[in-house]
């Protein structure tokens, strides 16, 4: 199980990296549309759709990675007056609420990437951007998060990981 959690765990890493670079990439992308629009009065034709696009990706790639290092927003009032076996049953099962949702969004986005393929959509711009190129990252983003979420509540119920919890050392616990 073990090799499992590092596995899972690199594949979080490496996405949470790609995820930095697509939006380094956009940064990027927008500045060189500031510059050719304001400066040399040339239009642009695909970079605010690139920028939407690879923002939306790495929001998706990057979630895994977020779960990982528990940079999501936690309300964690409970749990600090919770005793640790509560507290583990508690992590777990928002977890599996959360997988649950996640498994669905996965689904959907499956579906909608595959019904883009086969009937061979593309956008309503000038740059007519094949649609399956930015679902894929929504599919394949999603189902990252969901083994992620796999890995987190296998990591918790067998103590492997502490439960998410805020680690604020100013807070006692009655």
């Amino acid at each position: 199980m073990s090799s499992f959690l590092k596995i899972v765990d690199a594949l979080s890493k490496v996405f949470g990296v790609a995820a930095a670079l697509l939006v380094t990439s956009a940064i990027f992308v927008v500045c060189q549309m500031v510059v050719l629009r304001y400066f040399l009065n040339a239009s642009t034709i695909w970079q605010t759709e690139y920028v939407t696009y690879v923002i939306v990706a790495a929001t998706f790639l990057g979630a895994p990675y977020v779960l990982l290092t528990k940079g999501h927003v936690n309300v964690d009032l409970l749990p600090h007056y919770l005793a640790p076996g509560p507290k583990k049953l508690m992590a777990i099962f928002a977890s599996m609420i959360a997988l649950v949702f996640c498994a669905i969004l996965a689904w959907q986005a499956y579906l909608l990437l595959a019904e883009a393929i086969e009937g061979g959509w593309v956008t309503d711009t000038v740059w007519e951007l094949p649609l399956w190129i930015p679902y894929l990252p929504m599919a394949f983003g999603m189902a990252l998060l969901c083994l992620q979420y796999v890995a987190e509540i296998l990591a918790i119920a067998f103590d492997y990981r502490d439960p998410v919890l805020a680690t604020d050392p100013s807070i006692e616990r009655d």
